[in-house]
């Protein structure tokens, strides 16, 4: 054999052809040989004849015997764990020769033919199971070292694996990969997953970056194959996929975006829809929470991942995700669901809400809109709200962190959290910019909806103490971030409209509800009045506070958020030291500038179909405005008369179709009051007063008195000699808006 080697190094290029012949079948009758001091002969002799470069390719020469015969010498089991342990990296060696052969041959596309990975492969990876502490490594796995490469086994095998992949193409790459789930599949190597984690890093660190989404699809179609695996299985392959995508989200990963984003989303259903189905596979109940608990785990690990790849994107695209999985999410009532939740239930539906949710969340988290317009825009916002108007809190605390995701572009959510009483805003050094163009277009647009998000929101009757803190953390983002004069007087509005749901209570709220909502109105009006430093408004927000220190603690913060909190037995609405007074408000800001007329008109929230989609009582139903418009400018007096017909009985009885007219009249109306400016309802109510005043006057000989002032209250009194003088209309002024 050193005769022979010497032979062979010192044949050149030129010369080489008609020796290896011989050469190859020398080596061959050596590895088959049973004795291992000449196997190991055999291998050393062949890769040193690997390392010699030929200048013409060899078009008969095949290497398939080498493939099988190193394979098998990888799986040496010799009774000697010495000479074992020889043969095995005389294995190693061997293939570590026929791929640099191979691939430096213009026929090298042979060597990555299924039939021979799936040898070279899972031969590497038995060795490399060997590895130590494999779970440690951090980041790109290290190469081994020198000394390490001729003593280990398992370190040598991953050198050879490495080099490998570093060799593969475009054309190949499946060829390689493939095998890496058989053997990861065969040995039950998903759970736990630590080996298959470090296999996946060495493929990713090894290939060429453009090729990255290889392996990410290569993974998520492997996932597809084993939705029906258990849930273990299931979360470590999603796990692999983490850190793949962890790396590849550095480099190139092409289209497979929402590829990954729509397998991920289908298996979270697949999970849900395991873990709600489980109590009917006829087992124990011990077994079944422990399989919902496993579901469990693969719905953190989906969440996760989506998370982490959406996070890794560049904003361009992950605005696009944000998107796609908004569209996800299944909406009460709508008939454009995109994930199939007909087999789930309310409560199956339910849970895929919040686990899309949660994945949106971490989507959006750290992603720094530079215009709020473009990325909270109607098709993303509607159903991002809608979605938030059912009776589950941790669904609304959701959405509510979302917002505050997308609307915080300062990074002012931390110096606000805890929902408290401030004595100086000013030290909580808050970050802003001024009001952009786009951003007082984005209010004007959508900010009804915002304002009208914040009040359904405060009146649900399962909210703890992490949803009012979340809803006085929203009302103090949109200040800081979005509010101009128009926007404050909102905001005022809306906080004073909340305190009236509290005192008056219509929606029959408990009295520890009630008291939390006039916590957050303070909480919020110390902080906005602080903000806009007009000191008669601070001044009468801090009378009001410091009164209910005194005489009703219960309607602060710090004390109704305790564990322990006395309540009072009934709410005294007569007692106006305790309340945030509008009149006051309006005096205190009028006299800096601001304009005060809207606020004395009381906020209505918008109408939307959000209440039918989300199975609610319509706001239509419970608020009662007995307001009309007249089209036009109002200066007709024409009495319309409709002739009696068929088509007009017909109509009549069709009592459906004049619902939904009703309906959208109502809507239109609100509408008009919510988004008109005040001069022109003002001037539409006169002239409806002026032909309501004429037409009664020439009916009934009414007297109408009108109200020394725009707060007190009209009378109409009948004065016909068939009728007693009674007042038989009063009204404040006020409730017309």
């Amino acid at each position: 054999m050193e005769a022979l080697d010497q032979l062979l190094m010192a044949c050149h290029s030129q010369s080489i052809k008609p020796f290896v012949e011989s050469f190859l079948h020398m080596v061959a009758k050596l590895l088959e040989s049973g004795e291992p001091r000449l196997q190991v002969l055999g291998t050393n002799s062949f890769v040193k004849f690997a390392n010699i470069e030929e200048d013409t390719p060899s078009y008969h020469r095949r290497y398939d015997f080498f493939v099988s015969r190193f394979s098998g010498m990888c799986h040496s089991c010799h009774s000697d764990p010495e000479i074992r342990n020889e043969i095995r990296i005389a294995g190693i060696r061997g293939i570590q020769g026929v791929v640099r052969k191979t691939v430096n041959d213009e026929l090298r596309a042979t060597i990555w033919e299924p039939q021979h990975m799936d040898k070279i492969v899972p031969s590497l990876l038995y060795n490399m199971q060997k590895i130590e502490d494999v779970d440690s490594r951090i980041g790109p796995p290290s190469s081994p070292t020198g000394g390490d490469k001729e003593e280990n086994p398992a370190v040598l095998a991953e050198n050879c694996f490495r080099e490998l992949l570093g060799r593969a193409t475009y054309g190949n790459m499946n060829n390689a990969v493939r095998p890496v789930f058989a053997h990861l599949d065969h040995h039950r190597l998903w759970d736990p997953n630590e080996f298959a984690v470090h296999c996946f890093k060495i493929i990713m660190y090894s290939i060429q970056a453009q090729y990255s989404h290889h392996v990410i699809q290569e993974i998520l179609g492997h996932l597809d194959c084993c939705k029906r695996d258990s849930p273990r299985v299931r979360a470590g392959i999603i796990q692999v996929l983490l850190e793949a995508v962890a790396i590849a989200a550095k480099g190139s990963i092409g289209p497979t975006v929402l590829e990954v984003f729509n397998t991920l989303l289908k298996h979270l259903s697949l999970s849900v829809d395991f873990e709600l189905g489980q109590d009917s596979d006829g087992k124990g109940s011990l077994n079944s929470r422990t399989k919902e608990s496993d579901e469990k785990i693969v719905q953190n690990a989906i969440i996760q991942t989506i998370g982490f790849f959406g996070s890794n994107l560049p904003d361009y695209q992950r605005s696009e995700i944000m998107m796609f999985v908004m569209g996800k999410v299944p909406v009460f009532g709508s008939a454009s669901q995109t994930v199939d939740t007909s087999q789930l239930g309310d409560l199956g539906t339910r849970r895929i809400q919040i686990m899309l949710l949660r994945s949106l969340l971490m989507v959006t988290s750290g992603y720094n809109a530079k215009s709020i317009m473009t990325v909270l825009s109607a098709p993303f916002l509607d159903p991002l709200l809608s979605s938030s108007l059912t009776e589950d809190s941790e669904l609304r605390q959701l959405v509510l962190e979302i917002l505050h995701n997308l609307i915080d572009r300062h990074d002012n959510r931390a110096k606000l959290r805890g929902i408290r009483i401030i004595p100086d805003v000013s030290d909580l050094k808050i970050k802003r910019d001024k009001i952009s163009r786009q951003d007082v277009s984005f209010m004007k647009k959508h900010g009804q909806q915002l304002y009208r998000h914040v009040y359904m929101g405060c009146k649900e009757v399962d909210n703890v103490h992490k949803n009012f803190e979340l809803l006085y953390t929203s009302l103090a983002l949109i200040t800081i971030e979005l509010a101009n004069e128009e926007v404050v007087t909102d905001l005022i509005r809306l906080a004073i409209a909340l305190q009236d749901t509290a005192i008056l209570n219509e929606d029959n709220l408990p009295m520890s509800h009630r008291c939390s909502i006039m916590a957050l109105v303070a909480a919020y009006l110390n902080f906005l009045s602080q903000m806009i430093a007009v000191p008669a408004f601070c001044q009468h927000i801090s009378k009001v506070i410091e009164t209910r220190t005194v005489e009703a603690p219960y309607f602060l913060p710090e004390t109704i958020f305790r564990d322990k909190c006395s309540l009072p037995k009934a709410l005294d609405k007569d007692d106006k030291n305790l309340f945030f007074l509008t009149h006051k408000i309006a005096e205190s800001l009028g006299g800096s500038g601001y304009s005060v007329e809207r606020l004395s008109v009381p906020y209505v929230p918008q109408v939307t179909d959000e209440d039918r989609l989300s199975r609610r009582k319509s706001i239509v139903d419970t608020v009662s405005i007995q307001v009309d418009i007249l089209p036009g400018n109002g200066t007709e007096d024409k009495v319309n008369t409709e002739e009696i017909t068929f088509e007009a009985l017909k109509k009549a009885i069709d009592n459906t179709g004049l619902e939904e007219q009703e309906k959208e009249k109502r809507r239109l109306v609100i509408e008009k009051f919510q988004k008109a400016p005040f001069e022109e309802i003002a001037a539409q109510c006169e002239t409806k007063a002026n032909l309501l005043h004429d037409r009664l006057a020439q009916i009934l000989e009414l007297t109408i008195r009108p109200p020394p002032s725009p707060s007190g209250t009209l009378t109409i009194t009948a004065g016909h000699t068939h009728y007693q003088s009674v007042p038989v209309y009063e009204m404040k002024f006020p409730d017309l808006f």
